[in-house]
């Protein structure tokens, strides 16, 4: 079998409703299908995901660590190429992202690519939370704080297996703290070409002030060396665990 240039990680947890949408949305990707895998790893859905998945995922398993970090970790120990990209379920994809993922990635200083996010609904807050976030994401970069969120990130996985891959004690923004301590292993990339379409539906269910709150306290901690920390009573978005 020929070894894939590039393996996709995608976490899943009771997704029956849009999964096979979205996984059959992989044959618009410019690079051909026979040179990436995708590996969906399922945190014991309850529903038809894990059927859905096998239509079109090459490597479906059960997650056995914890937290969406802990099931892009175990994506990542079952795949077969060098080039690691990661992202959702519910994420709308441009048809060249793998594609000018590899390209970013052939220079041997970089080690990860990341890029921004754009809401899928057109609603008001929606789009002015991502307008402020898209506009402080490119300036973090400028001072090397740049984070990587995991529903579009890409990295070379010998450097993410080089520091450890995401912490799974993190209790949030185990991406971006991952992003973080990728740098000890090379350069990070921020490019704007790389932007998908990402949906609202968990702030929407936690609260857009609460995340952004959370996110910031978060960010803050991790941009001056802090560990993030649990805030008691507070759950961070109701997905895998």
């Amino acid at each position: 079998m020929q070894k894939p240039k590039i393996s996709v990680v995608i976490p899943t947890y009771n997704e029956e409703d849009i999964i096979e949408k979205r996984l059959s949305n992989f044959s618009n990707q410019s690079l051909s299908r026979d040179e990436f895998e995708i590996v969906v790893v399922d945190g014991g859905s309850t529903d038809e995901t894990v059927r859905a998945a096998k239509k079109y995922a090459d490597v479906v398993i059960q997650q056995k660590s914890k937290g969406v970090g802990g099931a892009r970790n175990d994506g990542v120990e079952v795949t077969r190429a060098e080039i690691i990209a990661t992202t959702d379920i519910d994420v709308i994809l441009p048809d060249f992202w793998l594609e000018c993922v590899l390209m970013l990635l052939k220079r041997e200083e970089v080690v990860g690519v990341c890029g921004p996010n754009e809401p899928i609904e057109r609603k008001f807050r929606a789009r002015a939370a991502y307008f402020v976030i898209n506009f402080i994401h490119p300036l973090s970069s400028l001072f090397s704080l740049t984070g990587m969120p995991g529903n579009n990130t890409a990295f070379k996985k010998s450097a993410f297996l080089s520091i450890g891959g995401y912490d799974t004690d993190a209790p949030y923004l185990d991406d971006i703290e991952m992003g973080l301590r990728l740098r000890k292993a090379g350069k990070v990339v921020f490019d704007r070409k790389l932007m998908v379409k990402i949906s609202m539906r968990r702030l929407e269910e936690s609260g857009y002030l609460k995340v952004l709150l959370l996110w910031l306290y978060g960010d803050t901690r991790l941009a001056i060396g802090k560990k993030v920390k649990k805030i008691s009573g507070l759950r961070y978005f109701r997905r895998i665990e």
